[in-house]
Formats: C-alpha cells, sequence, structure tokens
C-alpha cells in the first residue's frame, strides 16, 4: 500500500501514516523522495572506473580470490571488536583488512549487474596508511577501538588526498583539507578507505529526483532490490556500503532524514546525533542550524565505537559543545554491562500500531521489561522549513567556499553554482535545479529568520516533550525517518535500528528519540533490543 506524507522528513524516502499532507507553508514535497523506477542516469558519467581504481589496482596484485575466500568468515558481518580479536590473532594484518574491503568494492560495487554505485573514490594512500597501522599495532602503546579500522566518508566530508564533491560536477576538483572530524578518525588510527556516493547536494537541490543519484557518482542502488527499493538519502552511499560489507562503518550526515533514511532502507544503525556534539566544520552544508554528521553501521557496538572518535569540542564551530566523557560510549553503554530496558518507559505512536513490525518490536521491548505507554503527537506544524533551509545555504555554502573549499574554486555563490551548471545541464543536472533555483530567490530580514528558526525549534520541543513529560518516557519510538524533520528542528538525537523486513522483502527500521544529548542512553537501549531481536540480515546477493 502506497505510503501518505506526514510531514516528510528532508532527504526521506518514507513518508508517515497519516491521511493527507501538511499543506501550504508546511508542505515540503517538493524535498521529498519521489518513487522512481526508470531513472535517467544509472551510471555516471563524470567517473571511470579505471580512474577509481588507477593507483591502489597496482597494490592489490598479491591479494587473490583465494585470500578473499578465506578470510570472509572472518571479516563479513563482524564487528569492530570481533575484527580487533582477529587482528590480534593474526588471522589477518590491517593491510589484508583493506585489501579484502577494496576487493568486494571492485568486485560488487560498479561496472556488472549487481552493480550499486555506493562508493565514488578510494584513498590512493590507503595501503601505505594500512601498512603504518600493522608497525604502529606492534608497538605496546594502547589503541583506540578504531585503530586500523576501514572507513568510508561520505563525499561532502572535506579530507585529504581526495576530491569533495558533494556529488556535483562543479566540486569535482576541490580538493581540500581534513574536516574537523576527518582528523578525529585519523587521530584515533582509523583508515579513511573512501569516499561515499550521495543524493547530490545533499538531496537539497533538483527536486524531482531519486535518492541516491549524484552527477558524479551515478545512481546508488540498494542491495536488498536493485531499482526496486528506494536506497534512501542523501547519504545513500554511506547507508548501502555498509549494508553490503564494503567498509567496517561509515559516516554520513543529516539535516533532517538523510543519515536515519538510508539506515532504516539499508537495514544498517545510523544515529543522528544532538546538534553541536559533533563537528560540522568542513563539510559541505546546508544548514549551519540542523547539520550534523553521524555514524552509520552494522551493529549498535561500533555505532557507539565510532561515536566516540568523532566526538570533539571544535572551536570553530558555533554549535560545539565540550563534554567530559568523550571516550565513554561504548564503555559506559556496553561495555559495562549496564544496559537495560527493564523499568524504562517507552512511547509507542498510536498512528503506528497498523505497522506488524513496529507491533512486533514493541512485544519485544515488554518481553525485556520495558513499559509501553500508546501516546498521541501533538497536532503542531513545521512552518517555513524549507525557508530555513533555503536562508541558511544561501549563506553557508558561500562560507564553505571561502573557508574550506579549494582556493581555485571560483564560486562565491549558489548562483554562481547555478549559472555553472547551464553551461552543461545534460551533464550537471540532468534533473534540474530547482531548488537551488528557491534558494537564490528566498530572503528575509534577520528577525524575520530568527523567529523563523526559534518557532520551529519550539515546535520540534513540543512534539515531543508533550508527551515525554506528561507519561515520563525515556524515550519515543518511531519507524524509519517519519520524525526525523521534528527532531531535527528540536535539535534531539535520534537512532535507527534494524526492525525487520516487510513481505516483499523491504528493510525498515525502528527509530529511538531522545532528549538532547541523551546519546548514551539510546545507544543502550538500542543495543538491548538489537540483540534481543537479531534482525538485520546481510544482503544474500552480496555474501
Amino acid at each position: 500500500m502506497k505510503k501518505i506524507i506526514f510531514v516528510l522528513a528532508l532527504f526521506s524516502s518514507i513518508a508517515c501514516h497519516t491521511q493527507k499532507k501538511v499543506q501550504s507553508e508546511n508542505d515540503i514535497s517538493d524535498i521529498s523522495v519521489k518513487e522512481f523506477r526508470e531513472f535517467k542516469v544509472l551510471d555516471s558519467k563524470n567517473i571511470e572506473n579505471q580512474d577509481v581504481w588507477a593507483v591502489v589496482s597496482k597494490q592489490m596484485t598479491d591479494f587473490t580470490e583465494a585470500d578473499y575466500q578465506r578470510l570472509k568468515p572472518y571479516i563479513l558481518e563482524k564487528n569492530i571488536l570481533e575484527l580487533q580479536e582477529s587482528r590480534t590473532q593474526r588471522i589477518f594484518t590491517y593491510e589484508e583488512l583493506v585489501k579484502f574491503y577494496l576487493y568486494r568494492i571492485k568486485k560488487y560495487d560498479r561496472d556488472n549487474d549487481l552493480s550499486l554505485n555506493s562508493v565514488i573514490s578510494i584513498n590512493p594512500n590507503i595501503i601505505a596508511v594500512a601498512k603504518q597501522r600493522d608497525r604502529d599495532f606492534l608497538n605496546k602503546k594502547l589503541k583506540p577501538l578504531i585503530f586500523g579500522m576501514p572507513i568510508l566518508l561520505k563525499d561532502n566530508i572535506n579530507t585529504e588526498n581526495m576530491p569533495t564533491t558533494a556529488g556535483a560536477v562543479a566540486l569535482k576538483n576541490n580538493m581540500t583539507n581534513d574536516a574537523f572530524i576527518t582528523k578525529r578518525l585519523k587521530d584515533d588510527g582509523a583508515i579513511i578507505l573512501g569516499k561515499a556516493n550521495l543524493s547530490e547536494w545533499a538531496y537539497f537541490f533538483c527536486g524531482d529526483c531519486p535518492s541516491g543519484y549524484s552527477a558524479i557518482g551515478g545512481q546508488t542502488l540498494n542491495p536488498y532490490g536493485r531499482k526496486i527499493y528506494d536506497t534512501g538519502g542523501s547519504s545513500s552511499g554511506s547507508g548501502v556500503s555498509v549494508a553490503a560489507n564494503f567498509a567496517v562503518a561509515a559516516v554520513g550526515t543529516e539535516t533532517a532524514g538523510s543519515i536515519l533514511s538510508p539506515a532504516s532502507q539499508n537495514s544498517v544503525v545510523g544515529l543522528k546525533p544532538t546538534i553541536g556534539l559533533l563537528s560540522r566544520s568542513g563539510i559541505v552544508p546546508i544548514s549551519s542550524t540542523l547539520d550534523t554528521p553521524g555514524p552509520m553501521t552494522k551493529n549498535v557496538v561500533d555505532n557507539a565505537i565510532l561515536l566516540a572518535t568523532l566526538y570533539g569540542y571544535d572551536n570553530t564551530d558555533s554549535k560545539s559543545k565540550s563534554f567530559k566523557y568523550h571516550g565513554s560510549y561504548y564503555y559506559n553503554t556496553i561495555k559495562n554491562g549496564n544496559a537495560t530496558l527493564k523499568g524504562k518507559r517507552f512511547g509507542a505512536i498510536k498512528r503506528l500500531l497498523e505497522d506488524s513490525l513496529y507491533v512486533a518490536a514493541i512485544e519485544v521491548f515488554k518481553k525485556q521489561g520495558a513499559e509501553i505507554i500508546e501516546i498521541e503527537t501533538p497536532q503542531v506544524g513545521l512552518p517555513k522549513f524549507i525557508n530555513l533551509l533555503n536562508l541558511d545555504m544561501k549563506k553557508d555554502l558561500p562560507d564553505y567556499f571561502a573557508t574550506h573549499g579549494n582556493k581555485a574554486l571560483s564560486f562565491k555563490s549558489v548562483q554562481d553554482v547555478i549559472d555553472f551548471n547551464k553551461k552543461d545541464s545534460v551533464n550537471a543536472m540532468p534533473y534540474g535545479q530547482k531548488l537551488f533555483y528557491g534558494i537564490v530567490s528566498d530572503k528575509a530580514s534577520k528577525k524575520v529568520f530568527s523567529d523563523m528558526k526559534q518557532t520551529l525549534h519550539e515546535n520540534g520541543k513540543t512534539f515531543f516533550n508533550t508527551p515525554m513529560n506528561e507519561h515520563n518516557l525515556d524515550g519515543v519510538l518511531s519507524i524509519n525517518n517519519y520524525h526525523a524533520a521534528y527532531a531535527a528542528v528540536a535539535e534531539y538525537p535520534a537512532l535507527t535500528v534494524p526492525m525487520g523486513y516487510t513481505e516483499k522483502g523491504e528493510p525498515k527500521g525502528l527509530t529511538f528519540i531522545g532528549k538532547p544529548f541523551t546519546e548514551n542512553q539510546l545507544l543502550a537501549f538500542a543495543y538491548v533490543y538489537e540483540q534481543a531481536s537479531k534482525k538485520r540480515k546481510a544482503p544474500k546477493t552480496y555474501n
């Protein structure tokens, strides 16, 4: 049955179950994901597969199909703790771990009948970095859990030695320094494997295009149903690559649904943190009000480990917060054995109880000792949501060009990008650039803009706080990214975990939403649910 839009979270692929669209100033259907079965462009016209592998292929000649088959049982679907144990037992080296993922990407991702188009570029220095991690492994210094783990980054996150394109032809040569979170990963010894495809400009560009499409990367496809199920977006490549075991984990970004949507659509764990927990510096922006990066992983353990590495106070990010518990997410929520649902109270949204997977998930909670309260959510809208994004991006994108973009970029404004795209519209914008036109035409006084943000923020908080305060709830349970837009404007964290699959095989996620900076609790709740339900299944075709 076709899903009907309630308040469609930005970049979402699934809508909330209600009777009609929110109309007029609350209508954000222009940026909702459309159901596509026929694509104007499937494979990229701007990158060649041989160019992606030009440097690395020469260093892969010693890794054979026999090596790949030998390592599969030790790597596929394993969490970081298991991988580190195998490294300690010398079952493989970090170099071999990297080559295993590279082998899978080359085998499955492009130019074949199973291609997913989830990876845009490969780190040209990755083998050398892996070899260095193996040398460092031999010293007796205590290593972070993320040490030696190959990680993919969404291609709007600045990373040296690889262009940061946001999927756009205009940024094809945008060579930059590392973003703040990229430095955090490297400081803890993670290995940057490459860049993941995305919905172009984080899906705030075309307006009438499929999620997962970018001019640079082509059309990302869902491993649970190529050309059948939507990938979700805009962190499409991050979700798909993790689901298909192309990396240990990936980092996505979200404005309102861009992590939750592809995570749930690809049966992985995705966390949209509280705004301010993670730095946004060096990330191609939409909205300095709502943007955040976040971890995307196959399991909750890895999510907690990756979050701990990504965290760090950034004095160049106006929303960045400093906390004393850095590094504690895994140890405080899982390792210490205190994760429990017993005695915890959760709100189950009444109108979602028509979903059989949601009902089954709630039964898991009850069996684990949680108390479930059926709730109605307040009827509050999201007025001028699109205007907020327009006005933020109108300022924030030029700021990125000036501060974090390649100095050779000639762009000073969104209009400059529009003009560039018009020179080769078939190649640069086959689905148009409707939303960019909206950005340049929008305007508001400082007071009107401030009031707009405040209204949205208060409405978002009201949506969750009313039932949470009334019933003394520890969290609200949702599906996929159905309420991502409310969590976005409230600036609340949201975490989605695989909830199962429809009768046709399409993945769905159970989404936990909590108060600000309750990531520790959400991870603990999610871990207990995940271990009790065991709903994730790797896509069969890619095993």
